[in-house]
């Protein structure tokens, strides 16, 4: 499960449709709908800030905007809990780093086009996110193995 940090409108087709599902996975986590996934760590922001449920509505609000945006259909009536995304959550400069690297990887693997639009350039967060200085989140499971907390992708 991989709930982006950065904005949607980074993320190529796959994985915009990925984050879409995930999120909704997500979102029955929190509302108790589901036994699996309970402990994913990717949950863990939504679940300490208060109005989780909430908040994983705003993050899906902010995906079914950048997929308007592309001409696709995503159902928000799935959304148990629609509402604009505001910056509500911080998330770390070094986390938003170490996905930006993660998500380059992938795009320089399935999508080069998307990988040449964005290569060079500074990532946005998704509109729920207010950046602020710091390490990669604790919870965390970095991909590559020389990656340290509080230094980033090597």
């Amino acid at each position: 499960m991989r709930i982006w940090s950065v904005h949607p409108a980074h993320l190529d087709r796959q994985a915009l449709i990925a984050c879409w599902r995930e999120t909704l996975l997500a979102q029955a986590v929190l509302a108790g709908r589901t036994k699996g996934y309970t402990r994913h760590p990717q949950l863990l922001r939504f679940r300490a800030a208060p109005h989780g449920e909430a908040l994983i509505g705003a993050y899906l609000t902010g995906l079914a905007d950048e997929a308007d945006r592309r001409g696709y259909r995503f159902d928000r009536s799935r959304i148990l809990i629609p509402r604009p995304p505001e910056p509500v959550l911080s998330v770390t400069d070094g986390q938003i780093g170490y996905e930006w690297e993660h998500l380059l990887a992938k795009l320089a693997r399935r999508s080069p086009e998307e990988w040449q639009r964005w290569h060079g350039t500074l990532p946005r967060p998704h509109p729920l996110f207010q950046v602020v200085p710091g390490p990669i989140a604790d919870w965390e499971r970095p991909e590559w193995p020389s990656v340290r907390r509080g230094t980033g992708p090597a």
